[in-house]
């Protein structure tokens, strides 16, 4: 059985306590339905705070990092990726993923954000989380309207929606 890929992305050093909270639930529930953590991998905001709920749970997190070594790496992290390849590390983020978890974020988000809509994967923004992220919800990103922009009332609504959403068939 293939297991789902789900990206969680959103502030790295801005992350309000609030939004580590919800990140840390988000990989909770990820790793309740057996699926796999994408994120940033590294030791700061929503990337370390959902690596260590999905750790929690004994799930397993694969930190797909911009630097060309292991300073950074989230010690949730079971799987770093080293890529050395700053910002463009964004791309590989997104379409390794099954679907998209955005809690708030800004520029770095946003990219993120755009390479999973290039590639049609599934965006769920986490409501009241602000951020640039906000600005799509309900709409398309550009004219060539791949996907819609969705949104989650709260963890558990926004892992339910993303696997619901996901292409992937067990």
């Amino acid at each position: 059985m293939k297991r789902i890929l789900i990206a969680v992305v959103g502030h790295g050093l801005h992350a309000k306590k609030k939004h580590l909270k919800l990140a840390e639930e988000v990989g909770k529930e990820i790793a309740k339905r057996g699926g796999v953590v994408l994120c940033g991998g590294r030791s700061e905001g929503i990337m370390d705070a959902v690596a260590k709920g999905c750790k929690s749970m004994n799930g397993l997190v694969i930190g797909i990092l911009p630097e060309s070594d292991r300073s950074k790496v989230s010690k949730y992290v079971n799987i770093p990726i080293i890529t050395g390849m700053g910002f463009a590390r964004n791309q590989i983020l997104a379409l390794s993923c099954d679907a998209m978890i955005v809690i708030g974020g800004g520029v770095g988000t946003l990219t993120e954000m755009a390479y999973a809509y290039a590639y049609s994967k599934p965006i769920i923004v986490l409501k009241g989380t602000g951020g640039l992220s906000e600005k799509f919800v309900g709409k398309y990103m550009d004219e060539k309207r791949r996907i819609r922009v969705r949104s989650a009332k709260n963890a558990r609504s926004a892992v339910e929606l993303a696997f619901k959403l996901s292409k992937v068939k067990g």
